[in-house]
């Protein structure tokens, strides 16, 4: 059967029409419908306990059309975490490259080659080489993980 038919065949048991377009949860509605038709259904102790906890509870089918999440006024910001190949900030990385020593330091927020600023190892690798490579792999820290 299609999604229409199932639909259909909802509304010939239950006498109204369906909310949902879900063909699974409708086949197993009707199915138990039938099954409560032919079976009894639910005890009376267990429609009026359903009654009590429904009359408890805040039900809602669908959301707020208008609802506003409220924003804070500043976003939190969360601290990236420190990858394990990486020393402790304060500590440098060194790297021969084409006869050249290479000196590196670790700071909290970057690392720092000749007097510039970086975010990242890449960034520091691009700078020397002139073309992207990872960074990690450049100072030979991949292997350290």
């Amino acid at each position: 059967m299609t999604t229409g038919q199932v639909a259909a065949r909802f509304r010939e048991i239950f006498g109204e029409d369906c909310r949902s377009n879900n063909k699974r949860y409708l086949l197993r509605r009707i199915a138990w419908r039938l099954q409560s038709k032919a079976e009894g259904g639910l005890s009376e102790r267990a429609l009026k306990r359903a009654e009590e906890l429904a009359k408890d509870a805040d039900v809602r089918v669908t959301p707020p059309r208008s609802t506003k999440v409220p924003m804070s006024a500043k976003p939190a910001r969360v601290a990236p975490k420190k990858d394990n190949r990486l020393p402790p900030a304060g500590c440098w990385i060194e790297r021969e490259y084409r006869g050249i020593e290479i000196r590196v330091r670790v700071a909290v927020d970057g690392f720092e080659y000749e007097g510039q600023r970086y975010r990242t190892l890449s960034a520091v690798a691009k700078a020397i080489t002139g073309s992207h490579v990872n960074g990690f792999r450049f100072f030979q820290l991949e292997k350290q993980a």
